[in-house]
């Protein structure tokens, strides 16, 4: 945990920092190896380039002793006010999540000028070491595992909310702590909305099945999405479509390697599926960063010029959606490596067949 904050406290010195608030829980956790949830309640780590940090904990927080400086109080305390103790004059980073209840009273009772400086953070946490890959290795291989037993649990006749409840119990059963997010489930023309929610809709003989899904093994995050077929395709132009975001998520991960542009990379599968004449039909970034939280900071977007860096993880995940008809998104993750890239995920992506009709 040290070496992190460290590499926090490099960043802090380029960006002219001497003090910064970190809120985000998750990012505490990373940081300090603390978890806690607080809700309503002041959570927040004090780190300072002399490197006298500072916790701010509330008493109803189960903690154990930390090597930082501690203040702890109640509900009724005054906790702005002993936070302010222990700020210096002048500017001060903040983490973009902290909340302006809090902030607001600090910079009123401080006189310091709040500076957004949770790059400092979110370009470590983009980075993951060796123990991050072998969790979110784990996390994939579990996802690969639940989705194969989704595939032979769907059949016609059953519902979006069935599936995607079938998968939730089959990531506990297979060692995950949960979701990482709203398992996605969408039948026939469901799936042209990219993040539509699983509803009592019943698959038919023809339509697509388009699942979304990822689970949280030991705090990481896992995130995978196949589109198959149930039957023969009742729309003539599915398969060819299918085949167009195959193509275009495995040229997009061909290009992945130290140095390239994130922009670069989504242009790759932006531009072929353009040229197939689905330009507007893929509306959404190529990708997103992945870790402690499904979305974390970075994407892999026409807008992100950053390049790739090894030990990087992040989604490739084109998409052609046609309303009122069906949708096909592909999603692998990807982790960055010193010549390329390694896909976390093993489930074949080529179009697989459901059965057709109901046992």
């Amino acid at each position: 945990m040290q070496n992190r904050i460290e590499r926090v406290i490099e960043n802090m010195k380029e960006l002219g920092l001497s003090q910064l608030m970190v809120a985000d829980p998750m990012s505490i956790r990373y940081l300090t190896g603390i978890c806690v949830e607080p809700y309503e309640r002041l959570f927040a780590f004090l780190i300072r380039t002399d490197g006298q940090h500072v916790f701010f904990l509330n008493h109803l927080f189960t903690v154990p002793k930390t090597p930082y400086q501690e203040v702890w109080f109640s509900d009724t305390d005054d906790s702005i006010g002993l936070m302010a103790a222990h700020i210096d004059n002048g500017r001060l980073g903040i983490d973009k999540t902290w909340a302006a209840r809090f902030l607001i009273p600090l910079v009123e009772r401080t006189g310091v000028t709040p500076v957004l400086a949770s790059a400092a953070v979110d370009d470590c946490r983009a980075i993951k070491d060796a123990e991050e890959q072998r969790l979110m290795k784990e996390a994939s291989r579990i996802n690969d595992v639940v989705i194969e037993k989704a595939f032979r649990f769907i059949k016609a006749g059953m519902s979006e909310k069935q599936a995607a409840e079938f998968i939730d119990r089959s990531y506990i059963e297979e060692g995950a702590q949960g979701t990482s997010f709203t398992t996605i489930v969408s039948f026939g023309a469901n799936a042209a909305d990219p993040h539509h929610e699983p509803d009592g809709t019943i698959l038919k003989d023809g339509e697509c099945v388009l699942i979304d899904m990822g689970c949280v093994y030991e705090g990481y995050c896992s995130d995978m999405t196949r589109t198959f077929i149930c039957g023969t395709a009742a729309d003539p132009e599915f398969a060819k479509v299918h085949e167009l975001v195959r193509q275009a998520n495995e040229k997009a991960e061909r290009l992945i390697r130290p140095g390239v542009k994130l922009s670069a990379i989504d242009a790759e599968a932006r531009k072929f599926l353009a040229a197939a004449g689905y330009e507007k039909e893929f509306n959404h970034r190529l990708g997103h960063f992945i870790g402690q939280t499904d979305h974390e900071q970075g994407d892999v977007s026409s807008v992100n010029d950053n390049t790739v860096e090894p030990g990087m993880i992040f989604s490739i995940e084109p998409g052609v959606y046609l309303e009122g008809r069906f949708g096909v998104r592909i999603e692998d993750l990807v982790l960055v490596t010193r010549d390329g890239c390694e896909i976390l995920n093993h489930v074949d992506k080529h179009l697989c067949t459901i059965p057709a009709t109901e046992n």
